[in-house]
């Protein structure tokens, strides 16, 4: 049956995040005490404010299609939060409303990218960056980084990539996987690079804005020079622990808002109306409504950098935004541990599922083979437990 199948579908993997979750999810169901920190999946609730506005629309009607690309009052809204936030101009008719971040970068890629155009990701990388541009039958460039420079890339590194093919930049800060923060200066760095080619457009990847703790979120389309190269992504998911809701956003050039409108248009129409009801409330709200969710991260991330310090073998650095750590666990690659013999990420994140049932993500599904992700947005209960069965089975 599998050559009825598109080549498009035969050309792509599933999301390795969400299989590893399933995984767990299995086990739990067969009665194991298993531990998810697998998902980047914040525990809190969605603020009170927020819930209260959903319940509101629902009383008020709020029941029907909505324009294609989002309510009139939510992009102007979305406009006022880039301008406070990000001090980025936009007006609403460079705003698309979608169903989550993830289908804002798919109808970004959708509208750019041709058969064998090059792709530029620095790695590691998001998962869904490479499926997304093998779907569109483009090429993936891939850049690699180290964990000595907190893995991130330079503008050396960028302008070796590009090419006369190069036809989109994807990157995240704060980075899913690492937590990596690009500074401004790193920043301003690359976006000299971008202005010498100005066909190149950007797709900077900011849902993790808000969740810094040290590093100021600096988005790329500050700089003048390359405004009009770039798409900035962001979403309700992870700031908001909204991410049943399905609400994501672009700011964009005009044409690119406009592609985005008419592929969504064909494929989902608009995203989920009482969703978007309550995004008003949520982006009209100052940040620091939100600054106990991202003082309770920070101090999850200090309570996992104390704990793995105490576990022979794992490498890491200090990550500065998001919820996740990145570990080198290469040292334990060609070892034995309890009868099985590790040879890579993938083998090493099974092992530890079925011998301390906790759940983490290979690194090879972030484009880095000798790490691993580890989500720490569970509670600090669960992280405590989950640290000491991992402490326990490889110490």
């Amino acid at each position: 049956m599998k050559n009825r199948l598109s080549y498009r579908l035969q050309n792509i993997s599933f999301s390795q995040t969400i299989a590893m979750s399933s995984k767990a999810r299995e086990l739990k169901n067969k009665g194991h005490d298993v531990i998810n920190l697998s998902l980047g999946e914040p525990d809190f609730y969605p603020p009170n404010f927020v819930l209260s506005a959903a319940k509101k629309a629902i009383d008020e009607g709020y029941h029907y299609y909505t324009p294609v690309s989002g309510y009139l009052e939510l992009k102007k809204v979305i406009c006022e939060k880039f301008h406070r936030d990000n001090h980025l101009k936009y007006n609403p008719y460079q705003i698309v409303v979608s169903t989550g971040a993830k289908q804002a970068i798919m109808n970004v890629l959708l509208s750019l990218l041709n058969r064998d155009d090059e792709v530029i990701i620095p790695a590691p990388y998001w998962v869904s960056y490479l499926q997304m541009v093998k779907i569109c039958e483009s090429n993936p460039v891939i850049i690699p980084t180290v964990m000595k420079n907190n893995f991130k890339i330079n503008p050396e590194q960028l302008e070796k990539a590009i090419t006369s093919k190069t036809k989109l930049f994807i990157f995240s800060t704060p980075c899913n996987p690492t937590g990596s923060v690009y500074s401004y200066d790193e920043l301003k760095n690359l976006a000299e690079v971008f202005k010498k080619y100005p066909e190149i457009m950007i797709l900077s990847d900011e849902i993790y804005e808000h969740i810094c703790y040290s590093e100021k979120h600096t988005s790329i389309a500050i700089f003048p020079n390359i405004y009009h190269q770039v798409i900035t992504v962001n979403g309700l998911s992870k700031a908001f622990s909204m991410t049943g809701w399905r609400i994501g956003y672009i700011g964009a050039p005009k044409w690119i808002a406009e592609s985005c409108d008419k592929i969504q248009g064909q494929m989902t129409s608009c995203a989920n109306s009482i969703a978007q009801i309550a995004a008003i409330t949520a982006l009209s709200s100052h940040p620091s409504k939100i600054e106990y969710m991202i003082k309770e991260f920070k101090k999850r991330r200090n309570l996992v950098l104390d704990m793995i310090k105490e576990i022979d073998g794992f490498q890491f650095y200090q990550p500065n935004g998001a919820f996740y750590i990145f570990p080198k666990v290469s040292n334990f690659f060609g070892q034995k541990l309890h009868g099985k013999m590790i040879k890579n990420s993938d083998e090493f994140s099974e092992f530890l599922l079925e011998q301390s049932k906790v759940a983490t993500v290979s690194g090879s599904a972030f484009g880095n083979n000798e790490c691993l992700r580890i989500s720490y947005a569970s509670s600090e209960e669960k992280i405590i437990e989950a640290f000491t069965r991992i402490k326990k089975i490889l110490n």
